[in-house]
């Protein structure tokens, strides 16, 4: 069995029979007493996100997940159907798994989806930066650096003053950020 020491960023633990991803942790230790995990997570099934803490040294049980690239078909519902990039078989993945990033999805993007031993989807991440292109910004205004510009599928990103209608940007999927202008 797993201790404290082998938390890491995106590992999935069983918590109050719940499996949670860890999204970020610190590791604090007080002037006096023991050292202390504090754990942000999100509930794999509810999406609900939450702080644990544990003890240092406490024992966790960590669960291990296999990753298999899959290929985005179409959406039905609160799914999205995927096609394994090995196999060919194809699976319904809920949506929920992507959590905001879901909005940058496109069609036959690949994407990474993680199981859990029982083939359960567990988390789905999207490439870490998509290209898209500028539907709609308004004029630069002076004395200002950013501006905010919506892009094809409705997504709207803070860019510089200079990006005009039609440009073609690289957004990262993670921070919701321009990235550079793609020519």
């Amino acid at each position: 069995m797993a201790t404290t020491s082998d938390l890491s960023r995106n590992a999935f633990i069983r918590y109050n029979n719940e499996l949670v991803q860890v999204l970020d942790y610190d590791h604090i230790t007080p002037g006096k007493g023991n050292a202390i995990y504090s754990c942000k997570c999100r509930n794999v099934e509810t999406g609900k996100q939450s702080e644990i803490r544990f003890r240092s040294g406490e024992k966790i049980d960590l669960i291990r997940v296999d990753e298999h690239e899959m290929q985005y078909l179409f959406t039905e519902g609160d799914f999205l159907v995927c096609m394994n990039q090995e196999t060919y078989d194809q699976m319904h993945i809920p949506k929920i798994l992507f959590a905001d990033s879901i909005q940058f999805l496109q069609e036959g993007m690949i994407l990474k989806i993680r199981f859990d031993e029982n083939d359960k989807p567990l988390s789905g991440l999207l490439p870490q930066y998509v290209e898209l292109e500028v539907v709609y910004t308004e004029d630069g205004v002076k004395g200002k650096s950013l501006k905010i510009a919506e892009m094809t599928g409705g997504v709207k990103i803070q860019v510089p003053i200079f990006i005009v209608i039609g440009d073609k940007l690289k957004i990262n999927t993670e921070t919701f950020e321009y990235v550079e202008r793609v020519k």
